[in-house]
C-alpha cells in the first residue's frame, strides 16, 4: 500500500477524496483557462486561412444548451492517477487475477471464477470490511475458486433513482462527481491492495479511465448489452469482459455483443486528459455470455446451459458461460440465490464444464433498505441500498458448495 492509503482510515476516505478533488478541480480550472487562451490566439489564423474571418456571428441562445442548467469543471483521469497512484500490491493483484480469470474462461485453469459482493457500493468503510472477508475466503478456497469482489460504483436505473457512489458519493443528491471518481479510485486501490481483485460495471464512456489498471472483470449489464457504443468501448478494455442477456431474456443479444466486442473498432472517445480522441482497438477475445434470467424466470438450468452452448457453438464461439445467481435467476428474491448456487454446484460436480463463473450479490447484512437522501446518516451499516443481498454466513456456505463442486468436477475428468 502507498503511504496515503495507510494514512487514511476507511471512514475518512470521502473527506480525503474531497480534499483531493478540490485541489485537482482548481488545477483543471487553470488548465482550461490556458486552453481557452491558446485557442483564442490560434483559431483566428485558421479562420482567416479558410476565409471565415468576416462571417458574422449568429444568436444560438435558444438552440444550444437549452436544457443545460450547469456546467462544472471535473477532475481528469490523468490528474487523479497522478495523486492516487497504484501500489505494487494493487498492480500485482490485478495482473495475477486477470491472468487467472482468463485462464479459467479458456479452460487452462480448472477452477471457477466467483464474483461476489454488494449490489452497489455506497459506504467505503463497509466495502473494505467486506473486502477483508473476501480476502479470507480467497485464502480458504484459492485452490478451487478465483474470487473477485463486486465493486460497482455506477448503477443503471430503469427510471430515476440514485445513480451510484461515483455520481453521488454523499448519498444526498449533491452529485459531487469529482469526489465520487476520486473516492472510487481510492477504494479500489485499497481493496486490490488487500489482495482482492475487483469487478465493475461501467455505464459511462469516461468512468473506466479513472480506475485504469484496477479492474479485473467488467460486466456489461442487461440494459446496455445492445448498445453498440458499449460494445465498441469494451473491445479495447484490458480487463476481462462479460455480457448479460437482455432484460427480456435474449441470449442472442449477448452473443451478438460478444461477436462485436471481439472485433477491432475505430470510434470517438477521450484520452486520459479528457480530450476527444479517435480510439483504435484490437478487439477483446475474453468476451463471454452471462446468464442472469429475465422477468419470465430463470435461465440457469442444465437445459438452459445446453441451449446456450448450442447457440455459442453455432457462432463459432467458445462454449463458456458465467451465471448470475441474482436478478432474474433468483426472481429478485435474494434468498433464492442459494438455490441457484446449489443447482449450479450440482451441474458442475456432474462434469458440466461450460460453467466457468458464478456471480452472487452479497453484503455484510442481509436484505436491502431504502435510501432517504435527506437523512443518509440513518442507513443501517453494511446493508444494500439497491438490490437485496445475502449475508456473510450464507455467502460462506455458497462459496464452500461451489469449491466442493469444483473438486468433484476434477474427479470426472
Amino acid at each position: 500500500m502507498t503511504t496515503q492509503e495507510l494514512a487514511v482510515s476507511p471512514d475518512r476516505i470521502l473527506a480525503e477524496a474531497t480534499r483531493i478533488a478540490e485541489l485537482l478541480v482548481d488545477v483543471q480550472t487553470q488548465v482550461n483557462a490556458r486552453i481557452d487562451a491558446a485557442l483564442a490566439e490560434l483559431l483566428p489564423g485558421v479562420q482567416r486561412e479558410l476565409g471565415l474571418a468576416d462571417v458574422p456571428p449568429v444568436d444560438l441562445g435558444d438552440l444550444v444548451n437549452a436544457r443545460i442548467t450547469g456546467l462544472s469543471v471535473v477532475v481528469t483521469p490523468a490528474a487523479v492517477a497522478s495523486v492516487v497512484p497504484l501500489s505494487g500490491a494493487s498492480v500485482a493483484t490485478t495482473r495475477a487475477a486477470r491472468r487467472a480469470v482468463t485462464g479459467v474462461l479458456a479452460g487452462a485453469d480448472d477452477r471457477l471464477a466467483v464474483i461476489a459482493g454488494p449490489c452497489s457500493i455506497h459506504d467505503p468503510a463497509a466495502a473494505l470490511e467486506y473486502a477483508e472477508f473476501l480476502a479470507r475466503m480467497r485464502e480458504r478456497h484459492g485452490a478451487d475458486l478465483e474470487i473477485l469482489m463486486r465493486t460497482y460504483t455506477e448503477k443503471p436505473r430503469t427510471e430515476v433513482d440514485w445513480k451510484g457512489f461515483a455520481y453521488d458519493p454523499f448519498l444526498d443528491g449533491s452529485s459531487r462527481i469529482s469526489v465520487g471518481l476520486v473516492a472510487t479510485r481510492m477504494l479500489m486501490c485499497r481493496i486490490t491492495g488487500l489482495g482482492v481483485p475487483v469487478a465493475a460495471e461501467p455505464l459511462n464512456a469516461l468512468t473506466p479511465q479513472y480506475v485504469n489498471g484496477l479492474v479485473t472483470y467488467n460486466g456489461v449489464g442487461a440494459r446496455n448489452v445492445t448498445d453498440q457504443t458499449a460494445r465498441e468501448r469494451v473491445s479495447g478494455f484490458s480487463s476481462v469482459i462479460g455480457f448479460k442477456n437482455s432484460p427480456e431474456g435474449s441470449i442472442d443479444a449477448a452473443i451478438q455483443a460478444v461477436v462485436a466486442a471481439r472485433a477491432p473498432h475505430e470510434f470517438l472517445g477521450v484520452d486520459a486528459h479528457g480530450v476527444s480522441a479517435q480510439l483504435s482497438t484490437t478487439g477483446n477475445d475474453s468476451g463471454h455470455v452471462i446468464l442472469r434470467g429475465d422477468k419470465a424466470g430463470p435461465n440457469y438450468s442444465a437445459a438452459h446451459i445446453a441451449a446456450t452452448r448450442q447457440k455459442l457453438a453455432a457462432r463459432g464461439l467458445p462454449e463458456v458461460v458465467v451465471v448470475d445467481a441474482s436478478h432474474g435467476n433468483s426472481q429478485k428474491d435474494h434468498r433464492r440465490q442459494i438455490e441457484v448456487v446449489r443447482d449450479l454446484a450440482g451441474q458442475i460436480a456432474g462434469g458440466e464444464r461450460a460453467i466457468r463463473g458464478v456471480m452472487v450479490e452479497s453484503n455484510l447484512v442481509e436484505g436491502r433498505q431504502d435510501l432517504d437522501q435527506r437523512h443518509p446518516e440513518r442507513l443501517v451499516y453494511g446493508c444494500s441500498v439497491t438490490d437485496a443481498c445475502v449475508d456473510l454466513a450464507t455467502t460462506e456456505v455458497m462459496l464452500a458448495k461451489l469449491a466442493e463442486a469444483v473438486r468433484a468436477r476434477r474427479g470426472t475428468a
